[in-house]
């Protein structure tokens, strides 16, 4: 008897904690926030507070009631007694505590300490190369633990982690990688390409590319120097043609003047040796 007198008191603490529930939640600004209950009792009233500030109150067959800012983004679930705020905001954040009494007039109480947070920053996806492997990493900044959804091109990794450990061999270059990170309602992703992850490849495509175009370069600095080698030759031939003609004009015209004047010359010459023939051969 006396044992179970002694056991009285921590009987009724025992039932006292079995009715309390304390839990930390979280919440991301803009999102529509549920608090997770679900009652599986038929429920008679429900009082909601907010750092012992009533915010929403539901009895019998009346409609619920909201008060301060969840009057207008508030919504009481009678069945299950769960509370929805909509667009969260900063000042959401607060202890709040559900008191409901089933059919039996029993009441309980459930705590939750809701945390509202920004959101996720936008991910960003490093990629290293260890022997034969790639390892690509996804971080985001974010208080929480966040869930992270890998692709390859088209198909999705199972590996839900931080970071994938890839082969080599079976990447295409071609392709791009794909993370997504998630929390809530909240879904956010980023992408990157292979041709990344290996910038030795990359140097030498692009040391291909300009070697192939300064040989083309090259080759049509060579075809436009014989392009201008022949125009140049041309011109110069067709000077020369000019200033030839010129100078065998020139040398023509020399060549006769010379010619008629010794001609002349020659003429008289005869005329006089004549003249001198006829007085030689004249009677005496």
């Amino acid at each position: 008897m006396r044992l179970l007198a002694g056991l009285g008191p921590l009987l009724f603490l025992g039932s006292l904690l079995a009715h309390i529930h304390c839990e930390d939640v979280f919440g991301i600004v803009g999102e529509n926030f549920t608090f997770p209950v679900k009652i599986d009792q038929k429920i008679t009233e429900i009082i909601w507070t907010k750092n012992k500030d009533k915010v929403a109150e539901w009895e019998g067959q009346t409609n619920p009631t909201y008060f301060t800012s969840l009057r207008n983004r508030g919504l009481l679930n009678k069945d299950y007694g769960s509370l929805t705020i909509f667009n969260l905001e900063n000042g959401d954040a607060g202890t709040y505590v559900l008191d409901y009494f089933d059919s039996g007039k029993k009441n309980y109480d459930l705590t939750f300490t809701l945390a509202v947070l920004d959101p996720p920053s936008e991910p960003e996806i490093s990629c290293n190369i260890s022997g034969d492997d790639i390892l690509l990493k996804c971080t985001a900044d974010f208080q929480q633990p966040l869930r992270y959804t890998w692709k390859l091109g088209s198909k999705s990794i199972t590996q839900q982690t931080q970071e994938v450990v890839i082969s080599k061999a079976i990447v295409d270059a071609s392709k791009k990688a794909s993370c997504f990170i998630n929390f809530s309602q909240t879904e956010k992703s980023s992408e990157i390409s292979f041709t990344q992850c290996f910038p030795d490849n990359t140097d030498k495509e692009l040391n291909k590319e300009d070697g192939a175009l300064k040989d083309k370069q090259t080759v049509n600095s060579g075809a436009n120097q014989e392009e201008l080698s022949t125009k140049q030759n041309s011109t110069l031939a067709s000077k020369c043609g000019a200033d030839n003609g010129a100078s065998e004009e020139d040398i023509c015209k020399t060549e006769n003047s010379s010619l008629l004047v010794n001609h002349t010359d020659d003429q008289r010459a005869n005329e006089g040796a004549l003249l001198h023939f006829e007085h030689a051969v004249e009677p005496l």
